[in-house]
């Protein structure tokens, strides 16, 4: 009886591939979308908290990131270069769990590396299946998933 059912649901189911991704899409560049915003609103103050942490070159490395992450917000809201960007966002988060959230745990709720992490597993999933087909990915590139 699930041999049969099984296919039936997935088939079902599968109609909701793009909606999904769309919606994470849209989820994901708005959680960028503040904290973009609040480095370039003092990329300066930003440059100082990263060379308080040890990150080399900070000044290079808080433009770098502000950039990624604002680039990152148009981008996936779009639906572009979806798979592109997904790369160095996971770098950002990569480099925000190490210097930041690590030493507090895994719990959102106490500034852990939580929500980075469910950040760099969306990510992922762009990275592999691409934008969906409500994109621009697909519109311009055929990207079918």
């Amino acid at each position: 009886m699930l041999k049969t059912i099984y296919p039936f649901t997935k088939n079902i189911l599968s109609y909701g591939q793009s909606l999904s991704l769309l919606l994470a899409r849209l989820a994901v560049a708005y959680g960028f979308y503040e904290p973009a915003m609040q480095k370039w609103s003092d990329i300066g103050a930003i440059a100082t908290w990263f060379g308080t942490m040890g990150i080399p070159f900070p000044t290079l490395n808080a433009y770098m990131a502000a950039t990624t992450e604002l680039l990152g917000v148009i981008l996936l809201t779009l639906g572009l270069f979806t798979r592109l960007i997904s790369i160095p966002l996971i770098i950002v988060m990569i480099v925000a769990i190490t210097t930041v959230h690590l030493a507090h745990g895994f719990s959102a709720g106490d500034n852990g590396f939580e929500i980075p992490l469910y950040y760099m597993l969306f990510l992922s999933i762009f990275a592999s299946f691409g934008a969906g087909k409500f994109s621009l990915d697909h519109l311009l590139f055929g990207d079918e998933q």
